[in-house]
């Protein structure tokens, strides 16, 4: 969604008003964060916004192939856990206000990873999943698994766990986007819900999510801004954190950046301040010392690597397969074949939901279930036996025709 207006804003800005590449790009964004499209391209979202009325729902709005990140939702959510080493341990630390520091650290170093340019993942269908297992360095293992519950609304829940390293994390996340007139904003609903199995006594550290801007499609400079409060909480142990994702104002201001300030109760704990493409940092409030939270910069690419079965080896509803056609399409930048590709399984959707709706039964995802509200993983007995785990999320009777 993001990358679909801000590209078309560029475009549209550069025809109507004779404007070049470098009057396109606002002055302290990344080389990476905006491009340009080619004439046809730039036809097809000049039609396509012509469409749009300001307030209009975008969840039933079909985009162009060429705006699609080459993976699905379900996927990049694994972004979150890119860095493990910031929050395993946390159980060990006596204080219960560095254990919420560590848990901070944890989200915020999730969201510098981005695709070059500007795009979005593809909307998982109904049924889809993605799993994958990861291998840490001291024999560790950590596993994930994803599931798209619900098609309307869309909602995607998901589950990691490392045993071995004390982490559970669960949530949803409810993504709602809507037509502003110069801006598109995705309003991001749910929450990440930690658990510390070593701290069970701490009960959950509760995150929600800032909203996404897509600003300047029409006129004006373009730009994709994360946006709004977040709120992190425990509690059990009275820690709070109103994280302030900061949209850069008309005449002053800077991209990306955030602050935040930490309370235990009424007592001031310390502040964040910082860039999240950059480096964060945490002042704590009795000494007035800086330390880094996350640095982007220096330490972004020591991305931990995950493994996911091979395509030929995965179900039919599991998202690198299903979605295998639409992928080598985009790496061929062939842009027939992936609007073919795209359109066969959003086709094949619709079939498998008309079928279920003549027969008057409701689908049942397989991972999670609804409980008082939340999407919770229907997990096996013993939630921290690893085996069992694996066992779950790659079950040996499961189908891979």
């Amino acid at each position: 969604m993001m990358g679909l207006f801000s590209q078309a804003g560029s475009h549209i800005r550069a025809k109507a008003r004779g404007y070049t590449e470098d009057d396109s790009a606002p002055v302290d964004t990344e080389p990476d964060d905006t491009s340009i499209l080619d004439e046809n391209e730039g036809s097809i979202i000049t039609s396509l916004i012509s469409q749009l009325r300001v307030g209009m729902d975008l969840s039933r709005v079909t985009f162009p192939t060429f705006v699609l990140e080459p993976r699905s939702m379900l996927e990049r959510i694994t972004d979150f856990m890119s860095h493990p080493d910031l929050i395993f341990g946390a159980e060990h630390c006596n204080d219960p206000e560095e254990r919420f520091i560590r848990v901070l650290q944890y989200y915020l170093a999730g969201w510098h990873i981005k695709p070059k340019g500007v795009k979005k993942p593809y909307n998982p269908i109904l049924g889809e999943f993605f799993r994958c297992r990861y291998d840490y360095e001291d024999g560790t293992q950590g596993f994930y698994i994803a599931e798209q519950v619900s098609h309307h609304p869309p909602i995607s829940a998901f589950f990691y766990t490392s045993p071995a390293n004390g982490v559970t994390i669960i949530g949803e996340l409810k993504p709602k986007s809507k037509f502003l007139g110069n801006s598109v904003s995705t309003t991001m609903e749910g929450e990440n819900r930690v658990t510390l199995l070593g701290a069970k006594d701490d009960g959950e550290y509760i995150i929600t999510m800032p909203n996404m801007y897509a600003r300047g499609i029409l006129f004006g400079k373009m730009v994709l801004e994360l946006g709004d409060t977040c709120i992190a909480k425990n509690e059990k142990h009275g820690m709070y954190c109103d994280l302030e994702f900061k949209t850069k104002g008309f005449f002053s201001g800077t991209y990306n950046a955030i602050s935040g300030r930490i309370r235990r109760k009424s007592s001031e704990v310390g502040e964040i301040s910082g860039r999240w493409s950059h480096i964060m940092d945490f002042k704590d409030a009795k000494t007035g010392q800086k330390r880094v939270l996350f640095d982007a910069v220096k330490d972004g690419q020591h991305i931990c690597p995950k493994w996911v079965a091979p395509e030929e080896e995965q179900e039919p509803n599991e998202s690198r397969r299903l979605w295998r056609d639409l992928t080598t399409a985009i790496a061929l930048k062939d842009m027939e074949a992936a609007t073919a590709a795209k359109s066969a399984v959003e086709d094949a959707q619709r079939e498998e939901r008309r079928q279920r709706e003549e027969k008057g039964v409701k689908h049942v995802p397989r991972f999670f279930k609804l409980l008082d509200g939340r999407w919770m993983p229907d997990l096996p007995s013993d939630s921290q036996d690893a085996a069992k785990i694996q066992e779950w999320i790659w079950p040996a009777s499961a189908p891979k025709t």
